[in-house]
């Protein structure tokens, strides 16, 4: 029998029946209530687990809050890219990309802006920073894809422009300003910036 085939042991299903109790409690309480209103003892409590156990599997709460959102993020990604695909204008097609992550963000303000500051300011080397990392990655290189749709920008110049409309849209997001704008409003700020950057 192959590792493939395997059945998967108990330890390891227990294990992954830990965090999905994890997952589960602090999204709901998270959600509910925002990130600095939840303690790691909350968490515990509600998925059922001892905090020395939560602790294995999330130092910090702001591990928790990427553990649950990663997931997220790239739900969101997917849908732009997805949506990107039928859009034939660059800019547009640029922002069906941004918009749903912006979306993502914006479920709940202060988790969102505490999960741009975990990804940006956390250890990389820690797993759920080096995901949400990768997320950032996938998305940049998504968007200089559509951007290589202009025949007048090169390889370097789509890859270099991704970066710029990553940092663009995180900076909207993450601005004290903007705290109390909308969706759309924060989308229509990005697409002026992003608009600015194109080709003429």
């Amino acid at each position: 029998m192959s590792a493939a085939t395997q059945p998967v042991g108990r330890r390891e299903r227990n294990k992954q029946d830990k965090l999905d109790r994890i997952i589960a409690a602090a999204s709901e309480l998270f959600a509910e209530r925002g990130i600095d209103e939840v303690t790691t003892q909350q968490i515990a409590d509600k998925a059922d687990i001892g905090t020395g156990t939560l602790f294995l599997y999330a130092k910090t709460k702001g591990e928790l809050l990427l553990l649950v959102q990663n997931t997220k993020y790239a739900e969101a990604l997917k849908q732009g890219q997805a949506d990107a695909e039928s859009i034939p204008g660059v800019l547009d097609a640029v922002l069906a990309i941004v918009r749903p992550i912006v979306e993502c963000n914006r479920t709940q303000i202060d988790n969102g802006r505490t999960y741009l500051r975990e990804m940006v300011f956390g250890n990389p080397e820690e797993p759920r920073h080096g995901e949400a990392l990768a997320i950032v990655a996938q998305a940049e290189e998504a968007i200089a894809g559509v951007l290589r749709r202009d025949e007048r920008v090169t390889e370097g110049d789509a890859t270099a422009l991704a970066h710029i409309v990553s940092a663009v849209m995180f900076l909207s997001l993450a601005a004290s300003p903007n705290v109390t704008l909308s969706v759309q409003e924060i989308v229509h700020d990005i697409r002026g910036q992003v608009d600015v950057l194109l080709p003429r």
